[in-house]
């Protein structure tokens, strides 16, 4: 499983991330460096944010799903790659398609099985569960013996909350309170939001 974040790499070497290249392809390719879809052969490859992918280097992501090859840049040889491919994205690609910002034809491709999660606000029954996943996560990462619990009046106070971030903002929300712990039940008092 290769994860690459599409949004994190500057568009110059997004190619060679992903589809490698031969030494001396560029200046500073001092060796030969496998992409990502070579390293994913026999796996899947994760293409998070595809819509901020630029219009070039999509029409090569749909030969790859055509043809199951890749060639790195500065390279003669074809490589062939049989990989899974996951994308996602934040964004509405169907309007990109219409804005011409995005490939029809590699959308199209893409959307074989077309999975739609709904944001925070509209899927709140949800919200208990991810609290716990994620309070648990912090408690690991700070090293704390166990993960704190929500106050039911916190609780209330992040389901009235829209979530205009989404997961992410709960995620950081609850890595801030776990960070100001005093105690085994986080307060409202431990949240940003106003308790109105």
């Amino acid at each position: 499983f290769v994860p690459v974040n599409c949004a994190a790499i500057p568009e110059q070497l997004m190619e060679s991330v992903l589809f490698g290249h031969e030494k001396g392809a560029f200046t500073g390719a001092l060796q030969a460096r496998r992409g990502h879809f070579e390293e994913a052969h026999g796996g899947t490859i994760f293409l998070d944010e595809i819509g901020d992918m630029a219009l070039e280097l999509q029409a090569k992501i749909l030969r790859v799903l055509q043809d199951r090859v890749v060639q790195p840049i500065g390279g003669k040889r074809q490589i062939k790659v049989d990989v899974r491919i996951l994308a996602a994205t934040h964004q509405d690609l169907e309007q990109m398609v219409r804005a011409g910002r995005f490939r029809e034809d590699l959308y199209y491709r893409l959307r074989e099985l077309e999975i739609v999660l709904p944001p925070l606000r509209e899927r709140i029954e949800d919200l208990e569960m991810l609290c716990g996943r994620f309070l648990a996560e912090a408690a690991e990462e700070l090293g704390h013996a166990q993960a704190q619990q929500l106050h039911p009046d916190a609780m209330a106070r992040l389901r009235r909350h829209p979530f205009r971030g989404n997961v992410r903002e709960l995620r950081h929300v609850l890595k801030g309170a776990a960070l100001r712990a005093d105690g085994p039940r986080r307060h409202p008092a431990a949240l940003p939001y106003p308790s109105g």
